[in-house]
């Protein structure tokens, strides 16, 4: 299954370029992201990380769990537990799972992530900027930076904010960090 998820993300990032009208170098310029890789990428020869995908996703002006939406089956309704989609970060061992993935005409989706301890996962620019978000933190300690400013949060608690530039996660353990966020659509 994850090969599977490798190859159609894969095809759909190669999909996005072509509608654009990209060369791989244009894109590498847009991005920050080298051409090889960008290339490794689209041939799914390599599954990006959570930070590259995030310059990708700001690249084409989508958020990420729009890209990941795109690449899987129309959502039903009801979504149960073993049914969500779940995202490995094969550099930090982050997951993400879709738990109310997104659909036209509705405005929030629901996202489960688990940064293991030491993980920092940092985005340089927001997909949208503005766009609200709920981080609800269930489990662990995280230290999330948003707009230059660092948040400490320790389960339970929750931070409500508007991303408009760069973000960082970081786990600093001595577990996981597991959170809810809730992502409000324009």
């Amino acid at each position: 299954m994850r090969d599977d998820l490798d190859r159609q993300l894969a095809d759909r990032l190669s999909g996005l370029r072509a509608e654009r009208g990209w060369s791989l170098e244009r894109l590498a310029e847009v991005s920050g992201v080298s051409r090889s890789t960008l290339s490794r990428i689209e041939r799914a020869e390599i599954s990006p990380t959570a930070a590259l995908l995030g310059r990708l996703c700001t690249a084409y002006g989508r958020s990420m769990s729009q890209l990941l939406s795109e690449v899987e089956a129309d959502p039903p309704v009801l979504l149960r537990a073993a049914d969500q989609p779940v995202w490995t970060d094969p550099e930090t061992g982050f997951t993400r799972r879709s738990v109310s993935p997104p659909q036209p005409g509705l405005r929030a989706e629901v996202l489960e992530g688990v940064l293991p301890a030491g993980a920092v996962i940092a985005y340089q620019a927001a997909a949208r900027p503005g766009q609200e978000q709920h981080l609800w933190l269930t489990e662990g300690v995280l230290e999330l930076t948003v707009g230059g400013e660092l948040h400490e949060l320790r389960a339970g608690d929750c931070l409500r904010f508007h991303v408009r530039g760069g973000t960082r996660f970081h786990s600093p353990g001595p577990g996981a960090a597991r959170y809810t966020l809730v992502i409000v659509l324009p």
